[in-house]
C-alpha cells in the first residue's frame, strides 16, 4: 500500500519546482508523475497517433521522495492505523483519516 496514490494532490518539496501543486498522475517504480510539474521537452516523430511530429512539452517522471501528500491545503506525512477490518491512511498532521 502506498502512502500517496493516483488522483492525490502533492505539493514539491524539493526540486526546480519546490512550491507546485498538482495531482497525481501515475507511478513507475519510486517515481512519480504530477500534473504541471517536472514539465521537459521532446522531440516526437510522426506517428498515427501524432501525424505532424514536431516538439511537445510533456510532464516527466521524477522521484516520489520529493514531493509530501496535500490535506486541506496543508502538508503531511502520512501514517497508517487499522479501521475495523481495513487499513487506512492517516494524516499525522491532523490525525484524521484520509480514506
Amino acid at each position: 500500500m502506498r502512502k500517496i496514490r493516483k488522483g492525490d494532490m502533492v505539493r514539491v518539496i524539493a526540486g526546480k519546482d519546490k512550491g507546485k501543486e498538482g495531482k497525481v498522475l501515475g507511478f513507475k517504480d519510486d517515481k512519480i508523475l504530477v500534473e504541471g510539474i517536472n514539465m521537459v521537452t521532446k522531440h516526437q516523430k510522426p506517428s498515427a497517433g501524432a501525424p505532424q511530429g514536431g516538439i511537445v512539452n510533456k510532464e516527466a517522471y521524477f522521484d516520489a521522495s520529493n514531493v509530501m501528500l496535500l490535506v486541506k491545503g496543508e502538508i503531511t506525512r502520512v501514517g497508517f492505523k487499522m479501521d475495523g477490518d481495513k487499513k487506512v491512511r492517516v494524516a499525522k498532521k491532523t490525525g484524521e483519516v484520509i480514506d
